[in-house]
């Protein structure tokens, strides 16, 4: 009888192992599999929270800072990482910055800094680049990568741009997103990369983002009928060289000149810098909103 319920207790010990070790296999990454890519789930941003698996990236507050999240693991040079925008504002100028860092997430001390640019990039191991807004309306999708020779690259609609060089590929490197202006959430849809005719993929495959839970802080969504491609590509060519661009949303030309004697800003940025920081965004000299008349004088 002993004997019976030993290998009674031993056939049901050897189905739960098979039966982990059958989901463990179904789960298990091939060959040409990069690895899962999910957002860092401690390295983001005060008003960042995550959801569905760290995939969904939404901010909690009305606000154009404080978005930065971090992929959650290194990436490799020629990875693609796709992105799409899940919901937009009308309250912000400029929208989403994607670049890489040297810089692993777990290795940073919280609250992380409010902005990508230039908090980070004027730091040693941080490169990042302005989306421009047109690409970043709700239901857009984009890749971004880092290619051999270290420069960034953004693609829209089946068109690339190199957009930075410089980038050190002799240390690991994470993805780094600000979920910037505009842009209130994000999707990770995760990445691949191809060499030869073998193409190599991030895991695992992702759903839909169907939950409405996705988007209960902000309304509904807009509809994706509404972006229209022909102005998101000519925009490849519209773009105001970095000199003379908003320091803020690093679309608009500067026109605005501060009392310091920057021209940093543009016309829809001056008056929210004004309320939200009270402080020139170059020298951190205290400004104030000025007044029709003031406006008149300091406005290019």
């Amino acid at each position: 009888m002993t004997s019976f319920f030993y290998i009674s207790k031993m056939a049901r010990e050897s189905k739960n192992k098979n039966s982990v070790l059958q989901s463990e296999v179904s789960h298990r990454c091939s060959l040409l599999c990069l690895g899962r890519l999910n957002f860092h789930r401690h390295a983001m941003g005060e008003k960042v929270r995550l959801s569905h698996g760290g995939r969904l990236a939404e901010k909690t507050e009305n606000t154009f800072k404080n978005g930065l999240v971090f992929s959650s693991r290194p990436v490799k040079v020629q990875e693609r990482i796709r992105l799409r925008v899940e919901r937009d504002s009308t309250n912000w100028e400029g929208a989403l910055r994607v670049g890489f860092t040297t810089v692993p997430p777990s290795a940073r001390s919280l609250p992380l800094p409010c902005l990508a640019i230039p908090n980070l990039t004027d730091k040693p191991g941080h490169w990042a680049v302005p989306v421009h807004e047109s690409y970043c309306r709700a239901g857009s999708e984009l890749e971004f990568w880092v290619s051999h020779g270290g420069s960034i690259y953004v693609a829209v609609n089946n068109r690339q741009r190199k957009r930075l060089t410089g980038v050190d590929l002799s240390q690991p490197l994470w993805a780094m997103i600000d979920i910037y202006g505009k842009t209130r959430s994000i999707s990770l849809l995760g990445s691949k990369k191809t060499k030869l005719l073998c193409t190599r993929r991030s895991c695992p495959a992702p759903e839909p983002l169907t939950s409405p839970d996705a988007y209960s802080h902000f309304g509904s969504v807009p509809d994706v009928s509404d972006f229209r491609r022909d102005d998101c590509m000519s925009c490849l060519d519209m773009e105001i060289p970095a000199d003379k661009a908003c320091v803020v949303c690093m679309v608009k030309e500067a026109r605005i000149t501060l009392p310091c004697g920057h021209r940093c800003l543009c016309k829809h940025c001056d008056s929210r810098v004004c309320q939200e920081f009270g402080t020139c965004p170059l020298c951190r000299h205290k400004i104030r909103a000025p007044s029709v008349k003031e406006r008149w004088f300091i406005e290019v």
